[in-house]
Order: C-alpha cells, then structure tokens, then sequence
C-alpha cells in the first residue's frame, strides 16, 4: 500500500499493488494521486529513493525529502533531517489504520473489497479526528 498524507495525519489518498512490487516504481503515480493541492514537499523512505523519482518531484515543483541508499553514488553531503521528521504523519496515519483488524490482518481477498475496506478505516478516522478536536 502506498499512500499520501496531509500534514494533519489525515489519508487523502492511496494506491494499492502486490506485496513483491517495488515501491520506487509507484512515486510519480502517488505524486498525482489525490485532491488537486499543492504540495511543498513529498517526503518518503529509503525505499522511494531513486534519481528518476527525485526529478519527478522536482519537475513538478515539489522538494524531495528522500534518504539516499547507502550504495548511491555521488550523494549529497546535506540533507534535510528536519523535514524527514515529519515522515512519522505518514507512519501515524498507517498506525491509526492498523487498528482495524480486517486491515492489520489483511482479511479481505480481492483487491477491490480491501480497497473498500481500507477507504471506509480512512473515512471514519477522518470523522473521528475532526469531532474530537
């Protein structure tokens, strides 16, 4: 599962694909993904890292705030370890959907109905989070 959140740790979209897909592949399409904002930067892990994908995001104006593998070549010296920090929205929002158990076990079988399952977990943490602000 691939999915972008807002800076409020709200899921505002995600792509699903098999467990043995690679996840730098699936950047450009998680870039487009989603209701039409802006964003300022597109944070991931180490797994997202590749020059193709950094150009991605750069070509649409976006910073990317992606590790470097240990093995890439030409690294830069500097990187923005404040920004990554906000990667832990991204790892709230996943925790908050694991508290449902057809998602943390992955019950559904088919595509389709795990999609609909993990779509209904998104919306009702939405509702949840926004009444008990």
């Amino acid at each position: 599962m691939h999915a972008k959140a807002d800076k409020t740790e709200n899921l505002i979209a995600f792509d699903l694909t098999g467990g043995e897909a690679s996840d730098a592949k699936h950047f450009e399409t998680l870039l487009d993904l989603g209701p039409d904002i802006e964003s300022r930067a597109a944070i991931g892990d180490k797994g997202y890292s590749s020059k193709a994908n950094r150009a991605a995001a750069r070509a649409r104006s976006i910073v990317p705030v992606i590790p470097h593998k240990d093995n890439e070549k030409d690294k830069p010296t500097v990187f923005a370890k404040a920004l990554y920090k906000a990667r832990a929205r991204i790892e709230q929002a996943f925790g908050r959907l694991k508290r449902f158990k057809r998602i943390a076990l992955r019950c559904e079988k088919t595509e389709r109905n795990f999609r609909s399952i993990i779509s209904f977990a998104a919306g009702l943490c939405l509702v949840k989070f926004v009444h008990t602000a």
